[in-house]
């Protein structure tokens, strides 16, 4: 069956790998080596973990993640494992936390690094799906990674974002990927204030 790297191509985790094609057999015997084929043996594989997608033997997403966990770089593994959640495959014991980019997952650890209140993670609020909101504050926080926030539309789109979100009655904080690796405690103390004044004002 399909596995490892051509499985999340064919599962739609990372983009589709032409050649080599990667490939488990569930026996440690037969020929080493197959002209564009990249053979792994696994004589245990569970049945389980194993199923079809489009006709086609496959090792299950939750397997696939595990297989690709040692051969990828962290970056790259994360990326998928954000993929799988995305699109509502099982993943097995893969513990995810909802985020969709590194700048997220920084935010979530600094959050709990400094002990403070847990936000959630990637909610809808009318045509917008916010990185992360306390909802008793109304405080939303946007992590923003340059690479999607660059150029002047991806400007507009964010204010037009913000200023809808704030004829909501929500208050907006923006983070830059620098700014949560490079000023962390200016980050926490700007939420902090936020959530304080969130709380005051709904006393």
């Amino acid at each position: 069956m399909l596995s490892h790297l051509s499985a999340a191509g064919l599962w739609e985790l990372l983009p589709p790998l032409l050649a080599p094609v990667h490939v488990t057999v569930p026996t440690d015997g037969g020929r080493s080596r197959r002209p564009g084929i990249r053979l792994h043996r696994s004589p245990h594989l569970p049945v389980d973990a194993t199923t079809h997608q489009h006709s086609i033997a496959v090792t299950t997403p939750a397997r696939t993640l595990k297989d690709l966990r040692g051969v990828l770089p962290a970056r790259k593994y994360r990326q998928a494992v954000r993929e799988a959640a995305y699109r509502n495959l099982d993943l097995g014991h893969i513990v995810h936390d909802r985020t969709r980019s590194d700048p997220e997952r920084d935010f979530v650890r600094l959050c709990r690094r400094h002990h403070l209140p847990g936000p959630e993670v990637n909610v809808p609020i009318g045509r917008f799906t916010v990185d992360f909101l306390w909802p008793t504050e109304r405080l939303v926080v946007e992590t923003d990674a340059w690479s999607s926030h660059r150029g002047d539309q991806a400007f507009e789109d964010d204010h037009e974002r913000d200023l809808e979100l704030e004829a909501r009655g929500y208050r907006v904080r923006r983070f830059t990927r620098l700014q949560l690796e490079n000023r962390p405690e200016d980050v926490v103390a700007s939420v902090r204030r936020a959530l304080l004044a969130g709380l005051s004002g709904h006393r």
